[in-house]
């Protein structure tokens, strides 16, 4: 997500949960060049953060991604939901430490507002057409199939096939 948003030019924002007792953000995420937001709180919407949703008066919508899905994503999309922002929570690209708390979270994401949707569906939408100038840079992001999330065959609590809000 954040090499497609770097394509794109789509703004990123970085926090990091209690950094000095549980580490920095890891190298892999590519984020090193990002300003980090230390925080203690599960939300995000941090003083630092407000400033940044107030420096884009025009913002309706954000993406949203991370660890600790039952905690730091779960606070930090109500906040947001709060604030009257359209939330998209990122499903492949957030984790806990607990399936179960994953998937209950995001069911209660869902409940609550907040869009639940894969990278590459997320991605498509930024692109909006094959005939974008960065459409082939960022489709080479998305053309290796994604790990397994975990999330198949769980589709009853998420609102799939024979759960809340399938058939």
């Amino acid at each position: 997500m954040l090499q497609a948003c770097r394509e794109l030019g789509v703004p990123a924002v970085v926090t990091e949960q209690h950094p000095r007792a549980l580490g920095p953000t890891v190298p892999e995420l590519g984020a090193h060049d990002l300003p980090k937001h230390p925080k203690t709180c599960f939300s995000m919407v941090v003083p630092a953060v407000e400033a940044e949703l107030r420096a884009r008066p025009g913002l309706a919508s954000v993406l949203l991604c991370g660890i600790e899905t039952q905690a730091c994503i779960l606070s930090t999309a109500l906040d947001l939901l709060e604030r009257g922002l359209d939330v998209h929570v990122v499903v492949d690209a957030c984790s806990s430490r607990s399936q179960v708390e994953r998937l209950v979270a995001l069911g209660r994401l869902r409940q609550s507002g907040a869009f639940l949707s894969t990278s590459e569906s997320l991605v498509l939408q930024l692109l909006r057409d094959a005939a974008h100038p960065r459409f082939r840079q960022v489709q080479q992001l998305i053309k290796e199939p994604a790990p397994d999330s975990g999330l198949l065959g769980l589709q009853g609590l998420l609102g799939g096939p024979g759960g809340p809000g399938g058939p």
